[in-house]
C-alpha cells in the first residue's frame, strides 16, 4: 500500500483538512495501519536503538555556505537552542548594495544530534523583505555536516492586489566552511 505524506508545516487548517480528505497524512500525525499491533514504548525504544547509527552530534555554530554562494555565521547556540548570527547573501533582486543581515533562530536539541531548526533573516539593511528558513542538520557517514533547508522570502509590495507576487519559496543546501 502506498502512503501519501504531506508536511503540515505552514499549512492552514483548511488546507490540512483538504489534504487529509484527499488521502494525505501530515508528517506530524502518527501513522497507524489497521490490523497492525501497536508497539509498546519498550519495543519502540529497542527498535529505534537498533536502527540508529552512532553519529557525532551536528553543531550549527560556525560558518556555512549554500549552493548559491551565500554564507552565514551562526554564533553560539545556547542551552535552550536559541541562536543568532549573520547572513551574507550572494543573491538579491534589489538595486541597493548587499549587506550582512542579522539572523535569529531556534534549534530543536535532539538526542541523536541530527537536529531540526529554523531562523529568520531580516534584510532591513538593504531591502524591505524578510526570509524564514527551516531545515535539518545531518552528519553523514563521511563525518561531514550538511544543512538541508527550505525557505520563504516575503517582499514588501505596494498594494493588496500585488500580494500574489510577494512570497517566494525555495531550497538550499549548506555545507560547513569553518
Amino acid at each position: 500500500m502506498r502512503r501519501r505524506v504531506l508536511s503540515a508545516l505552514a499549512l492552514s487548517a483548511g488546507v490540512s483538512a483538504a489534504a487529509a480528505a484527499a488521502g494525505f497524512q501530515t508528517l506530524c500525525q502518527a501513522i497507524e495501519h489497521p490490523g497492525e499491533k501497536k508497539a509498546s514504548k519498550k519495543e519502540e525504544k529497542v527498535t529505534v536503538g537498533k536502527s540508529r547509527r552512532q553519529i557525532k552530534p551536528c553543531n550549527l555554530t560556525g560558518w556555512w555556505e549554500n549552493d548559491l554562494g551565500s554564507k552565514m555565521q551562526v554564533f553560539e547556540v545556547d542551552k535552550d537552542g536559541t541562536f543568532s548570527g549573520e547572513y551574507h547573501t550572494a543573491v538579491s533582486s534589489t538595486k541597493k548594495p548587499i549587506q550582512p543581515s542579522p539572523l535569529t533562530g531556534s534549534q530543536h536539541l535532539d538526542e541523536d544530534g541530527q537536529c531540526t531548526f529554523g531562523f529568520t533573516v531580516n534584510w532591513k539593511k538593504f531591502s524591505d523583505s524578510t526570509a524564514v528558513f527551516v531545515g535539518q542538520c545531518f552528519n553523514g557517514d563521511d563525518g561531514k555536516e550538511v544543512l538541508h533547508t527550505s525557505w520563504l522570502l516575503r517582499e514588501k509590495v505596494d498594494s493588496e492586489p500585488d500580494d500574489w507576487k510577494a512570497t517566494r519559496t525555495g531550497h538550499n543546501t549548506f555545507t560547513r566552511t569553518g
